[in-house]
Formats: structure tokens, sequence, C-alpha cells
């Protein structure tokens, strides 16, 4: 076996259809397997695949074990020599499997790489947001206090002079890169069938691959993104994105997710413990902005469990 793709899935029925259409209308010359983890989708994806993708194995989690882990259990039965991490929000547009393993096995440094990623695209063909640097912890603190005073500040705002809080807008069209980066997002992530391909179970959604690549960074390997394969992300499918306003934002699922993977990173890999203590405190004091605390109270024991 060459390649296993492995597509996690929680409750994106049409989404994953798609993406498994795609993969088998365009993954040509290769011996390939699809494995999708679905993390308890009450949406009848279950069904929909074993109708009609009898051909994939279809690994049932029956509860929602977040990105790394139900990526793991996938991987604990992948036969293929190269594993294809694989969003179920993606759509292939070309043969893009065999690329990356060609790549890969005509490489002359092939040792010496550790992951590979494409320039994703937008439903525009647009590049977007495709890899990210490692997080920096001064960065983070410093942004975290910043976010501190702003919320403080559009909340007085509102409450005193009832002025609209702005909305945020993200503007995710970016410039083209080739070559070596810190981290490739998890969207398209190819990578060796082997122990190094493992997601750390601590991490429940957010900052995992960024994890896994750090480790391979300090193995010395490489974190590439090449030319040729195209790969639709949908999560990026317009150019400007509409996001809860600017306060708002630090209340969602995916923000408080993202905040508290950012603070395991840093102590798993030993950052400066008294700067960990401010951004905690500081994401601490968001959290009990009366905007937002009927959605992040639960989250603050687990803040300073992290």
């Amino acid at each position: 076996m060459d390649v296993s793709i492995i597509i996690v899935n929680y409750n994106t029925c049409e989404i994953t259809k798609n993406c498994l259409l795609s993969i088998y209308e365009k993954t040509k010359e290769i011996n390939f397997e699809i494995i999708v983890s679905d993390n308890g989708s009450k949406d009848g994806s279950q069904d929909m695949i074993r109708t009609e993708f009898p051909e994939v194995n279809l690994i049932e989690n029956n509860a929602n074990l977040g990105f790394g882990t139900a990526n793991n259990r996938a991987l604990a039965v992948a036969k293929g020599k190269y594993v294809f991490y694989l969003n179920s929000d993606t759509i292939l547009l070309n043969n893009a499997v065999k690329i990356f393993f060609d790549y890969w096995e005509n490489a002359v440094d092939k040792d010496t790489i550790g992951a590979l990623g494409a320039n994703l695209l937008d439903t525009q063909g647009h590049i977007i947001h495709s890899y990210g640097d490692f997080p920096d912890i001064d960065s983070v603190m410093k942004d975290t206090i910043k976010a501190l005073y702003g919320t403080s500040k559009l909340t007085l705002l509102n409450v005193l002079f009832r002025k609209q809080i702005s909305s945020y807008n993200q503007n995710s069209s970016e410039k083209k890169i080739l070559g070596e980066v810190d981290s490739i997002i998890g969207a398209d992530l190819f990578l060796k069938n082997d122990e190094h391909a493992y997601f750390d179970e601590h991490y429940f959604m957010y900052c995992e691959e960024t994890d896994l690549q750090y480790r391979l960074a300090r193995q010395g390997k490489k974190r590439l993104l090449i030319d040729g394969p195209k790969i639709i992300h949908l999560n990026g499918a317009s150019s400007k994105k509409e996001m809860p306003d600017t306060v708002r934002i630090f209340s969602t699922f995916s923000f408080i997710n993202y905040n508290l993977s950012r603070i395991y990173f840093f102590r798993k890999h030993g950052a400066n413990r008294f700067k960990i203590f401010i951004i905690k405190t500081a994401l601490f004091f968001i959290w009990l902005n009366p905007l937002l605390f009927s959605k992040t109270k639960r989250y603050i024991p687990k803040l300073f469990r992290t």
C-alpha cells in the first residue's frame, strides 16, 4: 500500500461525501486506501459512507474524541507507506496524492523530509492559509494582554454609549510560498507512516499538527510546501470571512480551544512558567467579561489545569 488517506468526520456528511468523491475521481496510478474516523456524527454520515463508499474503512468512535485522537485511531490501522491527513472540508482538483508520493519518493534528500503540504485554495482559486509559524510565547503574551484591554474597552463603550461592537473580518488571501515552513496546517498533511505521525492526544483541537511538526523540527526533519497539488479548503472559501464581533469571538468554541491548546504547547515544550501564568491570567479576566461569561465559565477550571 502506497498511501493511507485519513479523514476525520464530525457531522459533515455532505462535505465529506464531496471530499471522498474528489479523491476517487482524481487519484490515479497509485495504491491507496481511505480511512474515515467518525467522531460520533448524528447527521447520517456513517450510513452514507457504508452505502455509497463501501470500500472506505469506517471507524466509528461513537463520541467526539477530538481531531488528533480520531486521526490516531485511523493511523493505528493504516497500511500505507505514507499517511495523508486530509480535512473533510477539502476537494482535490488534481492527482494531489500521487504528486506528494512521487515528490517524496524521488527526492534526493528524502531522509531529511518530515512532512509535505501544498498551498491551499479557496473556491475562487485564491491561495489561502496553508502554514504557520511555531507559537512564540512573548508574542502570545503581548497579544493576550492587548486583547484583555481591547475587549474591556469595547464592552465599556457598548454598555455606556450603546456603541455597536465592531465586527472582526478575516482576509485569508495569501501569497504563494514554496519550500520549508515551520508548520503545515492539518488540512493536508503528508507524512511517513511511522511513530512520528501520531498526534499528542492531550490536544482536543488546534496546535496538534503544530506540536507534531515541532517534534519533527527537533529531529532535523523539513516541513515543505511543494508545487503541484491543487486542493480546495472550504474553510477559507471566502476571501473575506465574517466572524463574530471582536469581543464575542473569545467565547467561540474554536477560539477557546485554540487558546487552551497554545498554553498546553508552551507548557509541554518548557516555556517560561511566569509568562504562561500571565497568559492564563489575562485569558481568565477576558473570560469573566459579562458578554462572554455564560459561554466561557465552564472552561475556567480547565484553563488553570492546562
